[in-house]
């Protein structure tokens, strides 16, 4: 009897390219699960999990799996996996920390580009025929070459991202400290010491670092205020990083010129979240200088197929015993 793989959430279908991967090797079942409850007495006989962003796998979950020898993050961040207690019980933890690094980097500055030339508030604003045919629209905007870009994070994306922007003519400054001396010479950056250092030098922040029970709410309404004002927030890593509450209020102030969302703190958002109940609204600042994607920025169809197959392969490699990589925990 082959093994068994259960993909838990997110992706449906054929499982063609995990089949390619795994061949004999294992069963593939795809759940498309959206909570834990939704998994009972169906993960328990799993011989590994492939685990997505649509839930996470706890306790409640990982103490009832009976032979399964390895969870993988199809992703980069693990914050919806306790991969302490996985470790409890001899289970290995990996993730997949390559798979959309240009894309994720490409869209932190395509949505950069378009708040900050104007290009998604003319959009918005356009569609009524009312709306006179001018570039006042979205005054004052500011030449990007010589702006300041700010990075949280420099990870792979963080670089992707910084090599980006300095390929715009941005002067680019970065924090993180986990990472080691001597990045900031090989990308050619500039590294600051304390977040507030960078908060008050970056015209735009672009988050890129993993979520972890010391940086929830990295970003509130006093971080914003620090920021210069008419400064551009992007979040295209984890959603609990940043306080979203304070960003409607921001933007309706005119502290930020324009924000822009991939990821919330909770997905899919209920239908009341006061950002996207100000983001829908015609007379909130927040209508034009607000950009909000559906946790999409990692997305091209090279990247999500790699996401798959590196996933599948961990799995294959676990099933078989073959030294594992990406191992976090």
């Amino acid at each position: 009897m082959p093994a068994q793989v259960i993909v838990t959430d997110f992706i449906t279908g054929e499982m063609l390219p995990e089949r390619a991967v795994l061949g004999e090797t294992a069963a593939i079942t795809a759940l498309d699960a959206y909570s834990e409850q939704d998994l009972v007495g169906r993960i328990e006989h799993a011989d590994a999990v492939m685990l997505y962003h649509n839930l996470a796998l706890t306790r409640f979950t990982i103490e009832r799996l009976k032979q399964c020898k390895l969870i993988v993050r199809c992703g980069v961040g693990i914050d919806n996996v306790d991969w302490k207690f996985a470790r409890e019980r001899g289970i290995a933890v990996c993730n997949v920390p390559d798979y959309g690094t240009e894309e994720v980097a490409d869209s932190a500055i395509g949505m950069y580009l378009a708040l900050a030339r104007g290009i998604n508030r003319y959009n918005t604003l356009l569609r009524d025929p009312q709306s006179a045919w001018m570039y006042t629209h979205a005054v004052p905007l500011q030449r990007i070459r010589g702006q300041t870009f700010g990075i949280v994070g420099l990870g792979r994306i963080g670089v992707a991202t910084a090599l980006r922007a300095k390929a715009l003519g941005c002067r680019v400054i970065f924090h993180d400290p986990f990472l080691a001396d001597g990045y900031d010479k090989a990308v050619g950056v500039e590294r600051v010491e304390s977040l507030d250092e960078l908060l008050t030098r970056s015209n735009v922040l672009s988050l890129h670092c993993p979520l972890n029970n010391g940086n929830v709410g990295l970003i509130g309404a006093a971080q914003i205020a620090r920021l210069p004002r008419g400064a551009y927030l992007i979040n295209t890593a984890r959603g609990a990083l940043v306080d979203t509450t304070a960003i409607a209020p921001a933007l309706a102030s005119g502290h930020l010129a324009g924000a822009a969302i991939d990821v919330l703190p909770h997905e899919p958002p209920r239908a009341d979240d006061p950002l996207l109940v100000a983001w829908r609204d015609p007379n909130h600042a927040a209508y034009t200088r607000l950009i909000v994607n559906p946790h999409a920025a990692f997305y091209s169809e090279q990247g999500l197929n790699d996401m798959r197959v590196k996933g599948a392969e961990a799995c294959r490699r676990a099933i078989l015993g073959l030294p594992l990589r990406n191992v976090v925990n």
